[in-house]
């Protein structure tokens, strides 16, 4: 039954019941009689009911009422219904009606009532006025994983919060997620989601730690119940850098020999670069990025990708060349959904922690964060999937980028963006809603262009790896 069935059944039900439930009123009131005085003790407090007419069940209306204090041992006349038996029917009927109609309607709310996916699962702004902010005396345990960049992060939330709140005790839990263990198989082959996070979620929900800090591309889409991402800090370089072993002569992208074997397991990077340069040969990388200089360094490529924000957040300065040549420009390769920008994760039922973590929210980088993961979330991305997704706030406007490109190489890459006037000056959930829907339509623009062949091919096929396939042919 569609929605409009629903609607007017609901209406007709109320409607029917109150109707029924107004005579079954008119029935009860004439129903009322004052019974015989009668001699019995007092209760107090209580008040008295003096008739100033007769008692006859018709001149009910008629009475004056009027409320007295009662002595203990005085009589008092009391008023009490006596319903018919057709009556008590009537009533229950029109009570049944009004029930029915609220439950189709209340039924028909909740479930045409879609789930919200923000990235903060609750009010913050509501939170954060309610609760406290004063880190005196409060110790706060920050979850991370043990690699160099994550601890990195982790210590940079550390000094942030000790700067902003003097005499507060901040704890670093390092922990080795299933991402950090298995380093033998493309992350695409491992499959699943939340590989570099889920043991850290564990540690929230078990109240072992009080947050937990990530690079939000690592962040899956969904999260488990009580958990929130609240707080999108400020946003690092988003982009991809290429990277020479030391003492190349190579300054860019463009001067990769032809055939040249280059590093890295993101099928979106990959996917992308095949698009100019179909010549390349693609090789598996895995390890932290301390591990994969020394590869790099080793002979074992001609060149690596890595995220321009981790070489630049560990100090590789020597890695970034003079005039950032070797950082790929968005439009030859557009970063992955929240990459360069540190987030923080943390229970729904932590209000003043919420407080407490608040200024370290970037708005603008927020906005630009939800509405690239609310395009990610609408394409069910994971690492299996080759999908980027690059947002801008830019002269007043918001502009949204997505791509999607085919696991086995077999397709076009797929492209939409559009771009919004979009005025800051809002409140954060207006801002953050707004965000998320253009995410989301960019997103179907990239399903009503042949992306869902896309993303089914990714799910299903075996060997999954877009430098293997290409290498194949």
């Amino acid at each position: 039954m569609c929605w409009k069935n629903l609607a007017f059944v609901g209406l007709a039900a109320l409607a029917c019941g109150a109707i029924v439930g107004f005579h079954s009123s008119q029935q009860q009131n004439s129903a009322w009689v004052v019974a015989e005085t009668q001699t019995r003790p007092f209760v107090a407090p209580a008040v008295r009911i003096a008739s100033q007419t007769g008692s006859r069940a018709s001149q009910v209306n008629e009475q004056t009422f009027v409320l007295e204090s009662a002595p203990a041992d005085d009589n008092f006349a009391e008023v009490r219904p006596v319903a018919s038996a057709a009556s008590s029917w009537t009533h229950l009927f029109g009570l049944s009606a009004i029930t029915a109609a609220g439950a189709i309607v209340l039924r028909h709310t909740f479930k045409s009532t879609p789930k919200a996916h923000c990235v903060q699962e609750v009010d913050l702004e509501g939170v954060w006025s309610m609760a406290s902010t004063s880190g005196a005396g409060k110790t706060v345990r920050i979850a991370t994983r043990k690699s160099p960049l994550a601890m990195w992060q982790a210590e940079f939330i550390q000094s942030e919060l000790e700067r902003l709140y003097p005499g507060i005790k901040v704890e670093l839990q390092p922990m080795s997620t299933k991402g950090d263990k298995i380093l033998d198989s493309p992350l695409a082959k491992v499959g699943g989601k939340g590989l570099f996070v889920k043991e850290l979620e564990t540690a929230l929900l078990e109240k072992r730690s009080d947050i937990a800090v990530h690079s939000t591309k690592d962040v899956p889409m969904e999260l488990p119940d009580g958990l929130v991402l609240a707080i999108i800090c400020k946003r690092h370089d988003p982009c991809d850098a290429i990277v020479f072993p030391k003492g190349s002569k190579l300054t860019c992208l463009d001067d990769l020999p032809q055939g040249a074997r280059v590093g890295t397991s993101s099928l979106r990077r990959q996917c992308q670069l095949l698009l100019t340069r179909p010549d390349l040969k693609f090789l598996e990388l895995r390890g932290n990025v301390n591990t994969r200089l020394a590869k790099l360094d080793s002979g074992d490529y001609d060149a690596i990708i890595l995220a321009a924000a981790g070489l630049k957040r560990l100090g590789f300065s020597d890695r970034v060349l003079p005039g950032e040549t070797n950082i790929i420009d968005p439009n030859a390769m557009l970063p992955a959904a929240g990459q360069g920008a540190l987030s923080i994760e943390l229970r729904t039922d932590d209000p003043d922690m919420m407080a407490l973590l608040m200024p370290l929210h970037h708005i603008p980088d927020g906005v630009t964060v939800c509405c690239e993961r609310a395009m990610n979330r609408r394409l069910s991305g994971g690492c299996q999937v080759p999908i980027s997704g690059f947002a801008q706030l830019q002269d007043g406007n918001l502009r949204m980028e997505a791509r999607v490109g085919s696991v086995s190489g077999s397709g076009p890459l797929i492209i939409k963006h559009k771009t919004i006037p979009f005025p800051m000056d809002k409140p954060w959930a207006e801002l953050q809603k707004a965000a998320e829907a253009l995410g989301v339509e960019v997103a179907d623009q990239l399903l009503a262009s042949g992306a869902q062949a896309y993303l089914d091919e990714a799910y299903t096929i075996s060997d999954v790896g877009v430098g293997l396939a290409a290498s194949q042919k």
